[in-house]
This record gives C-alpha cells, sequence and structure tokens, in this order.
C-alpha cells in the first residue's frame, strides 16, 4: 500500500514537473501574442467615460473567459481526434496576425489618426450620442478581438505540448489560458487607471508626490504608444515565425542565413543570434502586405459588382 502510494505521488510529481517546464515554453512562445493581446485591450477603453473603464475591462474579461471556455476544450479535442490539424490552424493563425499588423500600419499611414481622436473627444461631448450603445459595441468589438488572439494564443501553447501526454496537455493549455487572461485583464486595468491615479497624486501636498504624478501623467501616453509598438512588432515576429515554420523553404533559408552571419568577425555572435527574429519578422511583414492586399483588391471587387 504504500509502495503504491509513493508510486503515485512520483507519477503526480513527473507530471506536474512536466507541467511547470512546458507552461514556461508555452509561456515565452505565446509572449509575442500576448503582448499584442495587452497593448489592443489597452487601446479599447479609448473614447470610454473615465467611470466606465474598469467595468468595460472587466465586460471583456468576462467575455475573454467564455471565449477560453470553448477553445480550450476545442483545441483539445482536435489535438486527440486530429492532431494532424493543429499546424494548419498555427499557420492560419499566423497568417491572420500578419494580416493585423499590416492593418495596423496601413491605417496608421494611410488615415489621419488625429481626426480619428478629435472624433472620438466630440463623441465623448456630444450628448446626443447612445454612449451605453458605443461602449457595448467596444465591448463586443474587444471580445471578438480577443477570441482570435486567445485562439493563437491556445493553437501556440497546444503546439508546445503536442507530444505530450494528454493529461499533461490539458493542464498546460488551461494553465497557459487563465493566466493569460488574469495577467492581460489585471494589467489592462492598472493601464487605464494610470492616468487617474497620477492625477490623484498630483493633488497631494507632498512635493515628491506632485512630481511622480506629473511625470506618471507625462509618461502614461509614452506607455501607450509604446505598447502600441511593441504589440505590432510582435504580431510580425509571432506570426512570420509561426508562417516560417510551416514552410520548409522559408525556414531553411532564415537558418542559412542566421549561419551565415553567425561567421562574421566580430560582431557575429550577437548578429546570428538576432537574425532568425529579423528575418522571421521581415517575412511577416511581407506575407501581411501580401494578405491585406489580397484582401483590399478582393473587397474593392466586391463593391463593384
Amino acid at each position: 500500500m504504500a509502495t503504491s502510494l509513493l508510486v503515485l505521488l512520483d507519477d503526480i510529481a513527473s507530471v506536474l514537473d512536466d507541467v511547470s517546464v512546458m507552461t514556461k515554453i508555452a509561456a515565452k512562445k505565446t509572449a509575442g501574442v500576448l503582448g499584442d493581446d495587452l497593448a489592443l485591450n489597452a487601446q479599447q477603453v479609448t473614447g470610454v467615460r473615465a467611470e466606465r473603464e474598469l467595468p468595460v475591462v472587466w465586460a471583456v474579461a468576462k467575455g475573454s473567459l467564455r471565449n477560453k471556455l470553448i477553445l480550450v476544450p476545442a483545441a483539445l479535442l482536435i489535438s486527440a481526434i486530429a492532431p494532424w490539424a493543429i499546424t494548419p490552424i498555427l499557420m492560419l493563425g499566423g497568417a491572420f496576425l500578419c494580416y493585423e499588423g499590416a492593418e495596423k500600419l496601413a491605417h496608421r499611414f494611410l488615415h489621419d489618426v488625429k481626426a480619428e481622436h478629435q472624433e472620438t473627444v466630440k463623441a465623448l461631448n456630444d450628448s446626443q450620442i447612445d454612449m451605453v450603445a458605443r461602449e457595448k459595441r467596444k465591448i463586443a468589438g474587444a471580445i471578438r478581438t480577443d477570441l482570435v488572439l486567445s485562439a493563437e494564443i491556445i493553437a501556440i501553447t497546444l503546439g508546445t505540448v503536442a507530444e505530450a501526454e494528454f493529461l499533461t496537455r490539458v493542464l498546460v493549455v488551461s494553465g497557459i489560458a487563465l493566466v493569460m487572461t488574469l495577467g492581460v485583464y489585471g494589467l489592462v486595468a492598472g493601464i487605464v487607471k494610470l492616468d487617474d491615479g497620477g492625477l490623484a497624486l498630483t493633488r497631494r501636498t507632498s512635493a515628491a508626490a506632485q512630481a511622480a504624478g506629473r511625470a506618471i501623467l507625462a509618461g502614461a501616453p509614452l506607455l501607450m504608444k509604446t505598447l502600441s509598438v511593441v504589440g505590432t512588432a510582435a504580431m510580425f515576429m509571432v506570426g512570420g515565425g509561426i508562417l516560417s515554420h510551416g514552410l520548409a523553404v522559408v525556414h531553411h533559408w532564415i537558418e542559412a542565413s542566421a549561419a551565415q552571419v553567425d561567421t562574421w568577425p566580430w560582431v557575429g555572435t550577437v548578429l546570428g543570434g538576432l537574425t532568425p527574429t529579423l528575418l522571421n519578422a521581415l517575412f511577416g511583414i511581407v506575407a501581411g502586405a501580401v494578405i491585406l492586399g489580397v484582401i483590399t483588391l478582393i473587397g474593392r471587387l466586391r463593391s463593384r459588382a
């Protein structure tokens, strides 16, 4: 009896050790999508009244949990009955990330961002606009975006643990889904309230508190811009990496290029390590631009028909 108990405990410890190691690997691989998820969700509350920011974040977080309650079982079922489908799903997700990144760049350079910001400010001050309906549209849009990014995170995680035991897969995928949700929306809640915290500090009597408050107020917009840039770059790096790994020709070319750069004197070691990431990002940009061009062309042809 005691021997059986020790064997059981050893098996449990072994499973937990595997889960811990694979969770760390999956977290590293999904970090790029996490950065983008964080940036996008922080931007979703733009144009929402200050007192409604946290309720909106909470509503989107609940929608994200519902998304994962659907996606996690579906992903585990696919891994059990059709493991061959994981790679195509990853490829589709990678292509979508590259497309989203290209669309964001195109929107930034081809649209008047300042004019859009002015329209948002005008809407907030216009009593004729139904802010409740506007808020509901924002929440619905954020939950749809979360559905895609959550699917990508789960697919990447599933690809990481594809060869593991089913129980390990269940624990790792479920754990990543829960931790990512809590982490993303906890950070989003903190980010959107940075300005309120900074404003509260500026009203303190302490000079140090006032200085800290002014620094927070000055840094909050920069943080949002940084998150946006990092999120877009992460889209191309993660999406391009997924696509290149699925295309043997591209993957071998990137590996060969990195090996060649690694032979360069002085800087070869450093640049050799960065080359795969940079080339994956470049491939992601090219792929995203091509997909965006095709989708735009199809849309214009349909509008003329």
